[in-house]
């Protein structure tokens, strides 16, 4: 699969987490550091952002936020469990149709290799 420069600059930030702590941490210390070497890499990016869901041209607050939005391109949706499942993929192409976001990734931080807990999507 192609990826955008930016993709692969997010995703070279996202292997730099991994290689500096390994699996087994919280989510949130993985989306923590990963906000932290995205702002060394000079990559906007806007954590933990709200997404209202709109009902009958109502503007609802649900309480759903966006993990890593970057540069208002792509949605980013961190993990740190055993294993991706299909809620998790589910969960992601629902935000997806809320933000009209084309990119996403799913991440798991508790693997291994990075490369085998990364799944991109696109709409």
């Amino acid at each position: 699969m192609e990826f955008s420069e930016l993709s692969n600059r997010v995703i070279g930030c996202c292997i730099e987490v991994h290689k500096e702590l390994g699996p087994g941490l919280l989510e949130s210390t993985y989306e923590q550091c990963l906000a932290h070497e995205l702002k060394l890499n000079d990559i906007a990016f806007a954590l933990q952002k709200s997404m209202p869901v709109v009902y009958k041209e109502v503007k609802l607050d649900c309480g759903y936020r966006i993990d890593l939005l970057i540069e208002d391109e792509i949605l980013m949706e961190l993990k740190s469990v055993e294993a991706l499942l299909g809620i998790h993929e589910a969960q992601l192409l629902t935000y997806m149709k809320l933000s009209n976001i084309k990119q996403r990734f799913l991440i798991n931080f508790n693997v291994k290799r990075l490369k085998d807990g990364l799944k991109s999507f696109v709409l």
